[in-house]
């Protein structure tokens, strides 16, 4: 760019800029980009499956019968803490994280075993612990095998 000052008025000076220079090409690493940019659009509609026949996303294989593994969630333990939950499938456990910010650490808040709690049929306490529930199962298990053998003739 070039600047051309004129004097437009005994008071006023005014600037315009001119190019100084015709046109020129763009600088070659635009033909390049473009020249990818058709060379992908080309795979993606010549492709032997068709253009966009494919809709399934490639990064990871789906399982049909559920999901399995380890789930991080992140949340609000107290009014003023918060923390990570993590939910192992295959384990039957959850467990969870309170973030320590003047220490900038985490700390392990709660862990649990659900592997029992899911054959309790009406119960609700706080502190229970899994060996606790596991006898509760095994103590309703024998009742009803009890009833059942009471039923037989």
């Amino acid at each position: 760019m070039k600047w051309v000052w004129a004097i437009v008025d005994s008071n006023t000076l005014a600037a315009a800029a001119t190019r100084s220079s015709p046109r020129t090409n763009p600088h070659p690493v635009f033909w390049v980009i473009a020249a990818a940019l058709v060379a992908i659009a080309m795979e993606q509609f010549f492709r032997p499956s068709g253009p966009l026949a494919s809709n399934v996303a490639l990064g990871q294989p789906t399982t049909s019968g559920g999901s399995r593994g380890v789930f991080a969630f992140s949340g609000q333990l107290t009014k003023g803490s918060y923390g990570i939950f993590m939910v192992d499938v295959d384990a039957m456990t959850i467990w969870a994280y309170e973030y320590a910010a003047p220490k900038g650490c985490l700390r392990l808040a709660a862990a649990r075993t659900w592997r029992y709690d899911r054959y309790l049929e009406n119960h609700n306490a706080c502190d229970l612990a899994p060996d606790d529930v596991e006898q509760m199962i095994e103590d309703q298990r024998k009742v009803r095998l009890q009833a059942v053998e009471n039923k037989l003739p």
